[in-house]
């Protein structure tokens, strides 16, 4: 169907809806001898009556009731389709699809959720909770619009949007140290000798901190692997062992002195948190929004509240 068929029918939806050319020819703001042009037109090509004229106006056949039937159906569903772009761009509907870690996700996506969704509420966020590797595959699949992850070494096929750096460390509570040393003696290296907590392989972060550790040439001797960040530093309040985490995930537990950071010779290089998005996908209308929220608010103030 082309443009020109198009609006035949919708002239002669107009016409049927109406009964009459003269009010069909005021609601188009078209002649009436152009509204009687079209349906000829269009019974020419349908090769059937669809009116019949009489002293009120016009009055379909039979054929022509059935094509109304038809006809009317899809100028509705054309009127809802309208009148739900409408609705998106006066509301502000849309969908934004994020994968991100658990620790991400605490730590870093959730302050900015928590007022992004106050202000806009008619935009639903879905959250795929994985780790970043799985992320990157599933932008690259479509299958999400925003991954939250570090920087990749070699981000190939996605956009990424700096938003902080941070700082990976490690630290333990008071009491553990001088447990560690009391025992093992000041001198001693606690990377040998001290229990070491760590994410999984699965984790960006924990393959990072391996590389560091493999550069260093340091050994770890006993380690202790868990799945979130939440349970590591939980684990290393209580004493358990000394846990490799990011810094600003535990900067009031060193404030309150709940825990310690514990130097290093060779200091951890920062990394770079950001929002990553597919490059071979346009951006859409709830994503634009976001970004511009993330941009009139700034980097982080506080990851955790």
């Amino acid at each position: 169907m082309n443009n020109q068929t198009l609006s035949l029918y919708r002239i002669f939806y107009t016409v049927a809806e109406s009964g009459n050319i003269s009010r069909a020819a005021r609601e188009l703001y078209i002649s009436q001898p152009a509204i009687s042009k079209a349906i000829g037109k269009l019974e020419e090509e349908l090769d059937t009556t669809l009116f019949l004229r009489n002293s009120r106006g016009v009055s379909m056949t039979p054929e022509g009731q059935l094509l109304y039937n038809h006809v009317r159906l899809a100028f509705r569903e054309l009127q809802q389709g309208e009148a739900q772009l409408q609705k998106i761009r006066k509301l502000g509907i849309g969908q934004i699809r994020i994968g991100v870690s658990t620790t991400l996700c605490k730590f870093i996506l959730i302050p900015y959720l928590k007022d992004f969704i106050a202000t806009h509420p008619h935009i639903s966020i879905t959250i795929e909770n994985q780790a970043s590797a799985q992320t990157l595959e599933m932008l690259n699949r479509g299958t999400i619009d925003l991954g939250v992850i570090a920087k990749p070494d070699a981000p190939k096929g996605i956009h990424f949007k700096p938003v902080i750096d941070i700082q990976d460390t490690f630290v333990a509570s008071p009491q553990y140290m001088k447990h560690l040393y009391d025992r093992e003696g000041t001198t001693a290296a606690w990377f040998s000798t001290g229990t070491i907590m760590m994410l999984d392989k699965k984790n960006m972060t924990r393959n990072y901190l391996d590389q560091y550790l493999a550069e260093n040439h340091i050994v770890l001797e006993r380690v202790i692997e868990l799945s979130t960040m939440d349970l590591l530093i939980e684990f290393a309040k209580i004493g358990v062992g000394i846990g490799a985490c990011i810094r600003e995930c535990v900067a009031q537990e060193l404030e309150r002195g709940e825990l310690m950071e514990i130097s290093l010779d060779v200091p951890i290089q920062k990394r770079t948190l950001g929002f990553a998005t597919s490059a071979s996908a346009a951006p859409t209308n709830a994503i634009q929004e976001f970004f511009r929220f993330v941009e009139n608010h700034g980097p982080f103030a506080q990851l955790s509240s």
